[in-house]
């Protein structure tokens, strides 16, 4: 049962007392008018009685009328509701009727009275408006709850999408380092770089059930990314990481979030004898992690569509709702990713 309802339920009795209080407050104010017209104490005792009857019978039609418009009625129509609700306060009319009949030697002629019929209509009335209220919420607040999960499943639909995006470009990038140490027959370097890959394989397909990780399992997985591009590219590339042990247990960021940053240092640059790469990787005081790289453009610009920085972009933008930091200055390349 939605909290509202529940919220509603405890509250009934509050609920169909002050109800009441507004159905009766005619024959409250008439009381100054109506006591001197009784000729004894046993009249005055049994309209007293009566009094307390029709409180109770108004409130206890209240609580009947609101807790049928919150369970049996929940879904009806206004109008459907409001006859229901009618057909329901003219029977208990009925037999109001008949306590009416039954205090006539008090003097009690309330029956005959157009005010009670009014307040009838009234308290129909006011229920059958609490319960079209209480629907009203509920609808809207299932709507908003399918909305939110309409939106969170297309945030993950498109999330997925964009970690789907690194995987195949990688894998084919990965193969050329091991048929060249195939070619020298370096078996410890081969064994060594297929252990390396085969962990970096793991942390790229476990990264579809993942979406913020820590700083360190991030460079964990470059630990291990760095050897096989060390290989790949015979040591002409490497790797400075300067972030300390606590820094990397605080933060978090999106998963796969540097491999698109360094496969982009490679497809955008030469890397050779005369230009050796050196990627650094460390916290700034705003706390964001750098990544940097010397610029060393390719005599043939590379044909590309930009999907690397891009995806990373997206997925902070998604996660974290976050923008990434771009700067191309003095020769220097640098990307500012903003952790959790």
């Amino acid at each position: 049962m939605d909290l509202f309802v529940t919220y509603m339920t405890r509250k009934l009795p509050l609920v169909a007392f002050i109800s009441t209080i507004f159905i009766i407050y005619p024959n409250i104010i008439c009381l100054p008018w109506e006591l001197p017209r009784l000729c004894d104490e046993s009249q005055k005792f049994g309209f007293w009685m009566f009094f307390v009857m029709r409180f109770s019978f108004f409130w206890g039609m209240s609580v009947l009328l609101i807790s049928y418009n919150l369970d049996k009625a929940a879904s009806y129509t206004l109008k459907k509701r409001f006859f229901h609700n009618l057909f329901i306060s003219a029977g208990i009319y009925c037999i109001y009727l008949i306590l009416c009949f039954i205090f006539k030697s008090y003097g009690i002629h309330d029956f005959l009275g157009s005010i009670l019929i009014f307040q009838f209509l009234i308290i129909c009335s006011i229920c059958t408006l609490i319960g079209h209220i209480v629907m009203l919420y509920i609808t809207q607040h299932e709507k908003e709850i399918e909305i939110q999960r309409l939106k969170t499943e297309n945030l993950q639909s498109r999330y997925d999408a964009l970690t789907n995006q690194i995987n195949p470009h990688f894998f084919f990038n990965s193969l050329g380092g091991i048929s060249a140490l195939i070619r020298k027959k370096d078996d410890d370097r081969t064994l060594r770089y297929v252990d390396e890959l085969s962990d970096t394989f793991r942390y790229i397909l476990q990264s579809d059930h993942k979406g913020l990780v820590s700083l360190h399992e991030e460079l964990q997985f470059v630990e291990a990314f760095r050897y096989v591009m060390e290989v790949r590219f015979e040591n002409k590339l490497s790797f400075n990481i300067n972030i300390g042990e606590k820094e990397q247990t605080s933060f978090k960021l999106p998963v796969l979030s540097l491999l698109p940053l360094i496969d982009n240092v490679v497809v955008h640059n030469q890397i050779d004898i005369d230009h050796k790469m050196v990627i650094s990787i460390y916290l700034n005081e705003q706390q964001e992690l750098v990544v940097s790289n010397p610029v060393y453009p390719k005599l043939t610009p590379p044909i590309t569509n930009g999907t690397g920085l891009r995806n990373v972009e997206n997925r902070f933008l998604l996660l974290t709702n976050c923008k990434i930091r771009v700067e191309h200055k003095n020769e220097i390349f640098t990307v500012y990713l903003p952790l959790k």
